[in-house]
């Protein structure tokens, strides 16, 4: 279908604050590769809680205005999907 789905496993061999910080490096470089080909960082199912915190880097400050334009329109009490916005609440 064309998506990457990537985990990343870690062992004992490395403390979990390396790991985490080693993790975000790769994680930023393989989603600068997937845009200078074009891509996108999200999927079939969304972006999901682990590239939140990239979405706005690699989507644009259009298509955020967009989607938080498209969420008010249709959940203008922030009520459906609790939790699952991609950009800061004003």
């Amino acid at each position: 279908d064309g998506n990457l789905h990537i985990y990343a496993c870690g062992d004992d061999s490395v403390d979990k604050e390396t790991f985490q910080k080693d993790v975000e490096v790769f994680m930023k470089d393989i989603y600068h590769k997937a845009a200078d080909m074009g891509g996108l960082i999200s999927g079939e199912h969304g972006i999901g809680h682990g590239k939140m915190d990239y979405l706005a880097d690699f989507s644009g400050p259009a298509q955020m205005r967009l989607m938080e334009g498209i969420k008010r329109v249709f959940d203008p009490k922030m009520i459906l999907n609790p939790g699952k916005i991609c950009y800061k609440v004003s």
